[in-house]
C-alpha cells in the first residue's frame, strides 16, 4: 500500500511541480516543449493500456468480458467528456473550458485525480511492475495537463500563488482515490480485472481523443518523426518496467 501511496503522491504533486517549473520557462521554449511532452505521454498511456492493464485483465477473465469492458469504458469517457469532467486541456484557448472558467477546471481535475488514484491502487494490487508502469503513465500525462490547467487559471485572472495552491488541492484527490481503491479492491479482488479494463479504456481514450489531435496540429516530416520517436520512447519506458520483470 505504501508504494501505491508514494507513486500516487509522485504522480499528483510531482506532476504539479513539473508543470509549475515549466511555467518559469519563456513562452517560446514552453510552446516547443509541450508537444514533446504530449507525444511522450501518448506513448506511455498506450503502452500502459496495451502492455500492462489489458494483458493482466485477460489473465483473470474471459477475453469478451475484457474487450466489452474496454468498449463500454470508451463510451463512458466520451459521455464524461461531454459533461466536461474528463477533458484534458493543454491550451488556454480551449473552446469548452474557456467558457466555463477556472472552477470547472479544478472540479474536473480533482475528479480525474481521484480516478487516477483508484487506477494506481488496482495496478499495484496486481503487481509492483504493473503499478510502477501505470504510475509512470499517469505522471507523464499529468504534467502537460497541469500545465494547461495553469494556463487557463492564469488566463482567467487568478494569481500564480493561488493557481498553484488550488491546483495542489485538486491534485491531492489522488490520495483518497488510492486508499479507497486499495481497501475496496482488496476486499473485492474479482472486480480488479474490470477496473483494469476500465482504466485501460481511460488511458486509450485520453491518448487518442485528447492528445493525438493536438499532435496532428504540427505537420511536417521533422515534427512527425520527433513525435513518433517520443511516442515510441514512452511505450519503451512502460515496456522496460512491465516486460522487464
Amino acid at each position: 500500500m505504501f508504494l501505491a501511496i508514494f507513486f500516487a503522491l509522485l504522480g499528483s504533486i510531482g506532476a504539479l511541480a513539473g508543470a509549475a517549473l515549466l511555467l518559469r520557462f519563456p513562452d517560446a521554449v514552453r510552446t516547443r516543449l509541450l508537444p514533446c511532452l504530449v507525444a511522450y505521454a501518448t506513448g506511455t498511456l498506450l503502452g500502459a493500456a496495451f502492455l500492462g492493464m489489458i494483458p493482466k485483465a485477460l489473465e483473470r477473465v474471459a477475453p469478451l468480458a475484457v474487450s466489452g469492458t474496454v468498449l463500454a469504458g470508451i463510451v463512458l469517457f466520451f459521455l464524461l467528456e461531454k459533461l466536461v469532467l474528463w477533458r484534458h486541456c493543454h491550451d488556454r484557448d480551449c473552446a469548452v473550458h474557456g467558457r466555463q472558467g477556472g472552477k470547472l477546471i479544478l472540479i474536473g481535475d480533482a475528479f480525474h485525480n481521484f480516478v487516477d488514484g483508484v487506477v494506481i491502487a488496482a495496478a499495484f494490487l496486481i503487481s509492483v511492475p504493473v503499478g510502477i508502469a501505470t504510475a509512470l503513465a499517469v505522471i507523464a500525462h499529468e504534467i502537460p495537463q497541469e500545465l494547461g490547467d495553469f494556463a487557463i487559471l492564469l488566463a482567467s485572472g487568478m494569481a500564480k500563488s493561488r493557481a498553484f495552491a488550488t491546483n495542489l488541492l485538486s491534485s491531492l484527490a489522488t490520495i483518497p482515490g488510492v486508499l479507497l481503491g486499495w481497501f475496496w479492491l482488496d476486499e473485492m479482488r474479482g472486480a480488479i480485472p474490470y477496473i483494469l479494463a476500465l482504466s485501460a479504456a481511460s488511458f486509450i481514450y485520453i491518448a487518442v481523443a485528447d492528445l493525438v489531435p493536438g499532435l496532428h496540429q504540427r505537420t511536417g516530416a521533422r515534427a512527425t518523426l520527433l513525435q513518433l520517436a517520443l511516442m515510441l520512447a514512452g511505450i519503451a519506458t512502460i515496456a522496460v518496467f512491465r516486460l522487464g520483470h
